[in-house]
C-alpha cells in the first residue's frame, strides 16, 4: 500500500464554480412555494423535509433541489441537504469484509489502485448512514470523480504526491481526527477506521446544491438495446467485478459488503478509460496506476437486463459526465448507479444473455 500523509482537518468549503451554482438553485421565495405545493399533493416523494432529513441530516433552508436528486435523477421537491457531497473512500478487497454503510449510498465509482485490486469512491447526499467503512487512502484518480459532483473527501490520508495535487485541486479533505472518525475494534488495522457520516455532515455547510452528475433522462426514453443480464468488469488479471441482473437491480455476487448492506444499482455504467503511472510507487514497490477520467471513450450501460452501447465524453476533471450514441444523446433513468472506471488499456468487459 502506499505511504500515508495525515491530511489537515478543513471545514471550510472552496468557492463553487460558476456552472454549478445557477443550474440547482431555487430563490427562498421558490423554495417555499414549492413546498406548499408538496403539501397540497399528498404525493409522500414530494413532501417537504422536516428540520432534520433521512438518517437525522439537516436540510438548508432557502435552498431548493429543482425537482431531482442530483446524484439520483430521482424526484425531490424540498429542500437541499446543508451539507455538500461527501464521498468517502472504501477498501475494497478482502480485508476490508464486511464494508457497512453502501446501502445508504447515492452512488457509487469503482476504480483501480496499485496491486491490481480496487477502490470504491462511495456518494452519500440524499441520506447520511451512521457508520461507513473501513476507510482507505485517496488517489489522484478521486479528483476527476469528486470534483464534478462539489464534494468534500473522506479518505485515511494518502501519499504526499497525491495529496499535494487533490488538495491544489480545491478540493476539502478529512481524514482521522475529523468529527465522525473512529477505529473499531472489532477490526485489524488499517481495515479499522470507520466514519459516523451524520457527525461529520454537521460540521459541514453548503452554500447550494450540486449540478446534476449524471445526464438523466426518463425512462421510457431509455433505448433498447440488447439482452444483458451478466456482466464482468475485468480491472486486472486479479481482480473481476461480478454482476447478475436480479428482480429490477444489479446484485454484485462477488461483494464484500455485509449481508443486508449491498448497494442495489438500477444502472450499470461501465467506462472504458485510459490508466497510467501515478508518478511514485507505494512502499511495495508496485507502481500506482492513475484513471484518466476525462477525454472520451467507450461506454455501456447496464439497465433492466438489457445493455445499450455509446461513448462518454468529460471536457475537464471538473467537467461533467456526458453519454452519446450513435443516434444523438443518451440519458440514463433515475435511479442509483455504479459506474466502473474499467481500463482500456489491460481490462475488460464480458456479458450474458
Amino acid at each position: 500500500m502506499e505511504n500515508m500523509s495525515p491530511l489537515s482537518t478543513r471545514t471550510g468549503r472552496v468557492a463553487r464554480r460558476p456552472h454549478v451554482r445557477a443550474l440547482v438553485l431555487l430563490t427562498a421565495t421558490a423554495a417555499t412555494a414549492l413546498a406548499l405545493t408538496a403539501c397540497s399533493s399528498g404525493d409522500p416523494s414530494t413532501t417537504p423535509a422536516a428540520d432534520d432529513g433521512p438518517e437525522g441530516q439537516a436540510v438548508a433552508e432557502g435552498v431548493s433541489l429543482m425537482g431531482q436528486w442530483p446524484l439520483t435523477g430521482l424526484p425531490a421537491d424540498t429542500a437541499a441537504p446543508k451539507h455538500p457531497v461527501m464521498v468517502v473512500k472504501i477498501d475494497n478487497s478482502s480485508g476490508s469484509s464486511p464494508q457497512v454503510g453502501l446501502s445508504k449510498a447515492d452512488l457509487v465509482t469503482e476504480e483501480l489502485v496499485e496491486g491490481g485490486i480496487t477502490r470504491l469512491a462511495v456518494f452519500y447526499y440524499s441520506q447520511t448512514a451512521r457508520q461507513v467503512g473501513p476507510v482507505r487512502s485517496m488517489r489522484a484518480t478521486d479528483i476527476g470523480i469528486v470534483q464534478p459532483a462539489d464534494a468534500v473527501l473522506v479518505a485515511a490520508g494518502g501519499a504526499p504526491p497525491t495529496v499535494r495535487r487533490v488538495s491544489a485541486a480545491g478540493i476539502d479533505t478529512f481524514s482521522e481526527g475529523a468529527p465522525g472518525f473512529v477505529r473499531e475494534s472489532g477490526r485489524s488495522a488499517p481495515y479499522n477506521l470507520m466514519m459516523n457520516l451524520p457527525t461529520l455532515a454537521r460540521s459541514l455547510k453548503a452554500a447550494d446544491a450540486p449540478a446534476n452528475y449524471l445526464p438523466w433522462g426518463a425512462e421510457d426514453e431509455f433505448p433498447q438495446g440488447q439482452k444483458a443480464s451478466s456482466v464482468d468488469a475485468t480491472f486486472s488479471g486479479g481482480h473481476t467485478t461480478n454482476w447478475q441482473y436480479r428482480g429490477g437491480s444489479y446484485d454484485n455476487v462477488n461483494s464484500y459488503a455485509a449481508q443486508g448492506d449491498h448497494f442495489a444499482p438500477d444502472t450499470l455504467l461501465v467506462l472504458r478509460v485510459q490508466v497510467g503511472d501515478a508518478g511514485y510507487l507505494d512502499p511495495a514497490g508496485n507502481t500506482v496506476p492513475e484513471t484518466t477520467f476525462n477525454g472520451k471513450g467507450d461506454a455501456l450501460v447496464f439497465h433492466q437486463g438489457r445493455m445499450v452501447r455509446g461513448t462518454w465524453e468529460k471536457a475537464g476533471l471538473d467537467a461533467p459526465l456526458t453519454l452519446s450514441t450513435r443516434a444523438g444523446e443518451l440519458r440514463l433513468p433515475p435511479g442509483k448507479v455504479w459506474i466502473e472506471l474499467v481500463p482500456a488499456n489491460g481490462g475488460n468487459v464480458t456479458f450474458g444473455r
